[in-house]
């Protein structure tokens, strides 16, 4: 799973930039998601709400859930969006990271989003 922080230093965000950056970049997302479609390692991909539409459910299994709206660590930094990838390997995995961090910010330069990547584990077999 590929992982993308939202806050990159130096590059505002996106709902400041222009328009048309803002419409480079999607396209951008667009066609590394359409390659990996086309190459079989496609899994999923997201971009996810803003952290202020988050929610926090906290449950001990008997009473109903407790849902707030935070509280949040305050930071700048917050996932904005995943890439599930089925690859060969790692080295595959993160030239597909290097590939997504470099993608088009304001005026077309790469933003050098920090991307994170992690091996989705697999759950162990039932005890029979």
């Amino acid at each position: 799973m590929l992982l993308m922080n939202y806050y990159v230093e130096g590059v505002p965000p996106i709902d400041e930039w222009a328009p048309e950056d803002v419409r480079r970049h999607i396209q951008f997302q667009q066609d590394l998601g359409a390659e990996l479609v086309a190459s079989g390692e496609f899994v999923d991909g997201q971009g996810l709400a803003w952290p202020d539409a988050a929610k926090l459910v906290r449950s001990d299994g008997v009473s109903p859930p407790v849902v707030t709206d935070g509280p949040f660590a305050e930071s700048k930094e917050f996932l904005a969006g995943y890439w599930t990838v089925d690859v060969e390997d790692e080295a595959r995995a993160i030239a597909i990271a290097a590939r997504a961090s470099a993608a088009p910010g304001p005026d077309g330069i790469p933003i050098q989003q920090v991307m994170q990547v992690r091996a989705v584990m697999e759950a162990p077999a039932p005890a029979e």
